[in-house]
């Protein structure tokens, strides 16, 4: 299994990626603890010499101004933690609140938050185990940060709140203990430490991101089976038309495309059958490029907050200083998870005018009227259109932008809030409803491929054919088409159609 070295400030994608869904191991490094000791003794001594410093020895939010005794810290924390676990709603997936601990545990260990090491320490000893919070997904506003999920995630830690181990939901003490571990008596500055942050909404984001960097790929590659399926006019991809746009995700998706057809059997050139195509498919590069540029975009924005240090007070041991600021704030992810739910959901809309072109006898080309040799009889895919559509239409809703509203709270103190867990969900949502999508579209085209001529199919699109040919047959008439959907969304999300057409052309950009 792999084990992955928390550094402080290095973690990728890819890592939060094998953390989360493929249960890589994670350890401190040894400059990450010696940062962690530092900021410690920091907070120690600001406590020892009473110091009024936020959230150590003061109240929180509007009670800033309220003086805490050293005796009472250890309340303080304890009391913050228990009065923000209040979120409501389903349960987070597992794999999101892995991410949210490799995150959390990763921002501690850039050595600016004051918490103790072996805080940390037990955090990721919960990771490695499977010692998992159960985390409510709903009750942040995305400033201070995701108070409410992240509480929850420290109420496990502290053995008060539930966890799933092994299958089974108890509390986060039972589980701990089963493990030979104890739960963590907070101490100064650590609730405010584990709670204040954007790593739930972060967590989201970046496995959102991770998915939607593998549909842009995959979108090209169904556009251009859809291309031969429909005898799309390959000229619309010339590399001077896309040239003259310089727009550099139009360009790098035309590359795919003309790579995708190459020695296409079915594809036409530009007069042979028709003048120009639709939209849908002349416009591929325009549409696809454009996601592609604000998907990149996106990206950068959600590696840098994956190595964030967002929470308030920080620390700096090397100028014996603590600083309140506002890193907690979530207005940069909530952002880009905003234009990632407007980005992807783009793919699906012209994902699905190439399914209604495949199934529409006036516009497909020569195909028989959904997909089907024997229609009236059989409906054929008529409907896995509809589901298409019903999709489509949902992520116009999911688009909305939640960053746009905020609703002061905290007696106006935290007056202004980024609504950034919102716009991660409603992202998480859009990508599952894309690569839905592009599931049918993936069926159709396969469907599609029989009826025209599979034999003719580019070495690319004839590896994609194959692939779903394992798992979903040729119809000839009426079937359940829900288990086959569902099968070709698991080949989209798993990067295996990827794959399939990388085997036959090389990488795709």
């Amino acid at each position: 299994m792999e084990t992955i070295e928390l550094m402080g400030g290095a973690l990728t994608l890819s890592q939060v990626e094998a953390v989360a869904r493929h249960g890589a191991r994670v350890v401190l490094s040894d400059e990450a603890k010696a940062r962690v000791n530092r900021a410690r003794e920091l907070v120690e001594r600001t406590v020892k010499e009473g110091k009024v410093r936020y959230g150590i020895t003061t109240g929180f939010g509007k009670f800033s101004e309220t003086t805490i005794s050293e005796a009472d810290s250890v309340k303080l924390q304890k009391n913050l933690i228990m009065s923000h676990s209040c979120g409501v709603g389903k349960p987070f997936d597992p794999e999101i609140v892995r991410a949210m601990l490799l995150l959390r545990a990763g921002a501690l260990s850039v050595g600016h938050s004051g918490i103790r090491l072996s805080t940390i320490e037990t955090l990721l000893e919960m990771l490695n185990r499977d010692i998992l919070p159960v985390v409510p997904e709903k009750g942040s506003l995305g400033a201070s940060g995701d108070l409410v999920p992240l509480s929850h995630m420290a109420l496990a830690l502290m053995g008060m709140g539930p966890v799933t181990y092994k299958g089974k939901v108890m509390s986060g003490e039972e589980a701990l203990g089963a493990e030979g571990l104890s739960p963590v008596s907070l101490t100064a500055k650590e609730g405010l430490a584990l709670n204040n942050g954007t790593q739930a909404m972060t967590a989201i984001g970046a496995l959102a991101l991770w998915d939607a960097e593998n549909l842009v790929k995959t979108a090209d590659i169904l556009g251009a089976f859809t291309v031969e399926a429909l005898t799309g006019i390959v000229d619309a991809f010339d590399p001077g038309i896309h040239l003259l746009r310089g727009q550099p995700g139009q360009q790098a998706s035309a590359e795919n495309i003309r790579k995708l057809l190459a020695g296409s059997g079915l594809a036409t050139r530009q007069g042979e059958k028709r003048v120009q195509d639709a939209y849908a498919l002349r416009c591929i590069p325009q549409i696809h490029g454009a996601t592609r540029d604000s998907v990149g975009f996106i990206g950068g924005v959600i590696r840098r907050e994956l190595n964030a240090v967002t929470d308030n007070p920080l620390l700096f041991p090397d100028r014996d200083l603590v600083l309140s600021g506002g890193n907690f704030h979530g207005q940069y992810p909530a952002m880009a998870m905003d234009f990632l739910a407007i980005a992807a959901s783009e793919l699906a809309d012209v994902s699905e005018r190439r399914v209604e072109r495949m199934v529409n006898p006036q516009l497909s080309n020569g195909l028989p009227a959904f997909l089907t040799r024997d229609g009236g009889l059989n409906s054929g895919f008529m409907i896995a259109q509809y589901t298409a559509a019903a999709l489509v239409s949902e992520n116009k809703v999911l688009a909305h932008p939640a960053c746009v509203d905020s609703i002061p709270t905290s007696a106006n103190q935290e007056d202004h809030v980024s609504m950034g867990m919102t716009s991660a969900r409603k992202a998480r949502e859009v990508i599952q409803n894309v690569t839905d999508v592009l599931g049918v579209e993936l069926m159709c085209a396969a469907q599609a491929a029989d009826l025209r001529g599979a034999e003719k199919l580019s070495p690319a699109a004839s590896a994609v054919y194959k692939l779903v040919r394992e798992e979903v047959p040729f119809l000839p008439e009426d079937d359940v088409l829900a288990p086959y959907m569902a099968r070709c969304s698991a080949l989209i999300s798993s990067g295996r159609v990827a794959k399939a057409a990388e085997s036959a052309v090389g990488e795709i950009a």
